[in-house]
């Protein structure tokens, strides 16, 4: 890789860490293409996004200095995984490494705060921004189906009455 093809690279890694909403770093030594496939399939579906990664240039586009929390993350075989969302890339990651045991979840980021192992398990436990929004539509929607409901039940009780008297009458 040219110094071209890096300073691209690292730019690229600069826009990815402004805008992901968390950054899931995992070791993946050992996966085979179509393990990678299958995560990056499940990512995908979800708006996320897997992706290997050189760690010296990670760290620059982090602009981490030598020492800090996210140097503890960039060691060895390292791919991230990111979405909007900062809980779709935790939760999908912790499923995957859950039932394959050569990928290994080593920690995170959601903007300067580094989460380790722990923190990402936590994350990923949460519910997701989609699920959060249907919950509250859930809460906002059901007194408006009671209302409905009561507004309706003395007109439907009269067309009963109603019903009955002209079955009544008609025997």
């Amino acid at each position: 890789m040219d110094r071209a093809q890096k300073a691209e690279s690292i730019e690229t890694l600069k826009g990815v860490f402004a805008d992901a909403g968390a950054v899931v770093v995992t070791h993946n030594l050992g996966l085979t293409v179509a393990d990678m496939e299958d995560l990056r399939g499940r990512l995908r579906k979800e708006g996320g996004t897997f992706k290997v990664v050189k760690n010296r240039l990670a760290l620059k586009a982090l602009e981490a200095d030598e020492g800090s929390d996210y140097h503890g993350l960039f060691k060895g075989p390292v791919g991230i995984a990111y979405a909007n969302d900062p809980v779709t890339a935790a939760k999908i990651t912790a499923e995957y490494a859950k039932a394959n045991d050569k990928f290994v979840v080593l920690g995170g980021f959601m903007g300067e705060k580094v989460l380790d192992a722990k923190g990402v398990d936590t994350l990923s436990k949460l519910p997701s921004l989609d699920q959060i929004r249907a919950s509250l539509l859930g809460l906002l929607n059901a007194p408006a189906t009671k209302i409905a409901g009561v507004v309706q039940a003395p007109a439907a009780q009269l067309a009963r009455v109603f019903n009955a008297y002209a079955t009544k009458d008609a025997a």
